[in-house]
This record gives structure tokens, sequence and C-alpha cells, in this order.
């Protein structure tokens, strides 16, 4: 008992540093998810003994670190599922499933090749590291496009993109980080043990998820009722995640799918709109717990990091991600037509890399060679993309002529 007090009190200091960041971003208008990386990385590299503890016990604990891929992840999928009409997905499918497929798929064999023949970093570090940063995390940049009032259609394509590339990225992860060393061996025969796998893992969570999402929203029809609702939708978002877990395929991806279906259909078919409302605002809050302590923690996890010697390859790895961005990026929409230049160009560059690439670093074994390396690219590539990215990528939205309220554009 008082292990879980002590516990609880070190989150409630860290939540309270958090609520406070967050509140004043919000007063001068600014992202706070690069405001939680930036007060992280000063509370990582000073030294206030109120908050050592604390600290310490976000940084290094691994039952803290298990609990953001199995609480945390299912959250935001969830969250960001149900605020995502079909409908507005279905309308822009082709530039999302181009660039969450094409562009993921592209971004991490490239970006693979690129670490291994490159920075010299050996096979299974090379593709589990390219998995990583295959992953876009729009957090910030969708706080920044609503404010300026960028076109709807061109949130909803960076959303889509980054909700539907998050299971893949997650499916290449579990591949690089386990069976890759074991199909490298088997040549060409594991090139496609490799791809089945791959497809079992997707097809098995995009089933789980339809039925998962089906069920819950027949469910809701029986009630009108928004606090039994709401607990409904935790039940389908961590239910999801765990059935498709212990079946051995995607967890993500059936999250993504089951959230989709409940928050589109089960919405018409069995919320009202006070339900609704309900809902959303419940899954706002909890979204916002969830996201300060993940962005705080990136910036924390400083103290953390061996930079010695390494600053070469740093700097190759940010120039990989980076380049290889722009190649998956123009290489996958290169077919669409009608596809605006500057959307391009604010897709680039905003294709932020954030909590998902750290979780999953956070989650590797210590057994795994090569955790350090993974871990201190995979910091440094999210800090550069959070903090240059995201505090430059305004002014470039202003320079395109894109934050002039055309909120209504689809």
């Amino acid at each position: 008992m008082e292990l879980f007090n002590e516990t609880f009190i070190q989150l409630l200091i860290l939540l309270a540093v958090s609520m406070f960041v967050i509140a004043v971003a919000k007063k001068l208008n600014q992202p706070y998810s690069i405001a939680l990386v930036i007060v992280g990385l000063i509370l990582g590299v000073t030294h206030i003994p109120l908050l050592e503890e604390a600290e310490s016990f976000i940084t290094q604990s691994h039952v803290f670190q298990a609990v953001i891929i199995s609480l945390f992840l299912p959250i935001l999928l969830g969250d960001a599922t149900l605020k995502l009409p079909v409908a507005h997905l279905m309308k822009h499918s082709k530039p999302v499933l181009a660039l969450a497929i094409g562009g993921t798929l592209l971004s991490f064999l490239l970006i693979a090749a690129g670490s291994y023949y490159w920075l010299g970093l050996p096979v299974v570090v090379a593709f589990t590291f390219a998995s990583l940063m295959s992953a876009t995390d729009p957090i910030s940049v969708i706080s920044i496009f609503k404010s300026l009032g960028v076109p709807k259609s061109l949130v909803t394509i960076i959303e889509g993109e980054s909700l539907f590339n998050d299971g893949i990225a997650v499916v290449l992860f579990q591949i690089s980080s386990i069976y890759l060393l074991s199909y490298v061996d088997m040549g060409w025969a594991g090139v496609g043990g490799g791809l089945w796998l791959f497809l079992k893992f997707a097809v098995g969570g995009i089933a789980i998820g339809v039925v998962m999402g089906w069920i819950f929203s027949q469910l809701i029809r029986f009630y009108d009722d928004y606090p039994l609702e709401i607990g409904f939708s935790m039940l389908l978002f961590f239910g999801s995640f765990f059935i498709a877990e212990h079946f051995h395929v995607s967890g993500v991806i059936a999250v993504v799918v089951s959230g989709l279906i409940f928050g589109s259909y089960g919405a018409r078919i069995g919320m009202s709109a006070t339900t609704r409302m309900n809902i959303d605002s419940f899954w706002d809050v909890v979204t916002l717990v969830a996201n300060s302590l993940i962005f705080l923690m990136i910036g924390l996890e400083i103290k953390n990091v061996d930079f010695s010697d390494k600053w070469l390859l740093i700097a190759g790895a940010i120039v990989i991600v980076l380049v290889v961005r722009t190649i998956a990026l123009y290489t996958s929409v290169a077919m669409l037509r009608e596809f605006p230049r500057a959307w391009k160009s604010i897709l680039n560059w905003g294709g932020l890399k954030g909590s998902l690439s750290i979780a999953l670093a956070l989650s590797l074994p210590d057994s795994f060679e090569g955790k350090d390396d993974v871990l201190v690219l995979a910091f440094s590539v999210v800090l550069f993309s959070l903090l240059v990215q995201g505090l430059t990528i305004k002014p470039l939205v202003l320079k395109l002529g894109l934050g002039e309220g055309e909120k209504q554009a689809e």
C-alpha cells in the first residue's frame, strides 16, 4: 500500500507539472506538446530535489514503460478514430492509403537501407530503427493547423495517414525486432515468411476490429445513457487491443478499425447528440492526460541518453529520415491528380515523429542488442522533429497561404 501511495504521488507531481505547462501553452496559443518536451528537457538537465524521484520513476520504471504501450496507445488511437468521420476519410482515401501504405513501406525500406549501408548499423538495429521512424505523430501539427484554419481536407489526410501508418509501423517493429534474424537466415524464403507474417498481423487486426466495432455499435442501440456508453467505448478500445494481442495480431490496427466503425456507424445508429458530446469530452480529457505524461517523458528521457561520440551518427540519422520522408511522400502521391504542391510541402515537413516512436523504443527488452543505439537515434530524431519541424511548421503554413480560414474546404 505504501509503495502504491509513493507511485501515485510521483505521477501526481508530474501531472501537476504537465497541467501547469499546458495551461501556460494554451494561454500563449502554442502547441502544448512542444512546450512539454522543452520543459521536460530543462527538468532533465537540472536538479530539482522535489522532482528528482518522480523523474527517475517515469524514465527508469519498467512498469511505467510497459504501461505506455498497453494503456496509452489504445487511448490515443481510440480518441483519434472517434474524431475522424469515415465519410471524410473515404473522400480522401486515395492520398491517405497512398501515404499510409505505400509511403510507410517505402520509408521503412529506405531508412533501413540508409541506416545499414551509410550509418553502419547492424541489420536488425537498422530495420528496428526504420520501423520506429515510419510512424508519424500529428498531435502538434493538428493543433497548429486548426488554429490557423488550414483546409479540413489537409487535416483529414495527415490524421488518416498517421492513424494507419501507426498500425503498420507497429507491425513492422514487431517483425524487425523479434523475427527478422530468423527470416534473414532463410534467404528468399524468409522474404515470403516476412510478408505472410505482416499480412497475418494486419488482416487479423482488421478482422478483430471489424467484429468488435460492430458488436459495440449494436450494443449502444439499446441504451441512451452516456456514462454507460462511455464505459462501453473504454471496453471497446482496450478489449480490441488486448484480444488482438492475445491472438498475436496487431492490437493497434484492431483499435483503429473498431474505433472508426464505432465512431461513425455506431454513432449514427446508437448515439444521441448528448452521448456523442459527452464521449468526445471524456476522451479529450483522458487523451490530454496521456499526452501530457508522454511528451514530458520525451524531454525527461535526456538524462538516460548517452550522446557521447554519437553526434555524427545522430546527424546522419536525422538527414536520412528527412530525405526519405521527402522521397516517400512525393513518390507515393505522384500518381494522384490535382494534389496541390503546397499540400505536399506541408505534409512533408509536417510528418513529425513523436510519442509512438519513443514508446516503442522504450518497450524493447534489455536483451535486445543495440537497444542503446536505437534509443539514442529515436530520441534524437523525435526531438529534432518536434522542436525544429514543430516550431517551423506554422511559418511554413502562413508562407504557403494555407492559413486563411479555409476550414470549410473539403
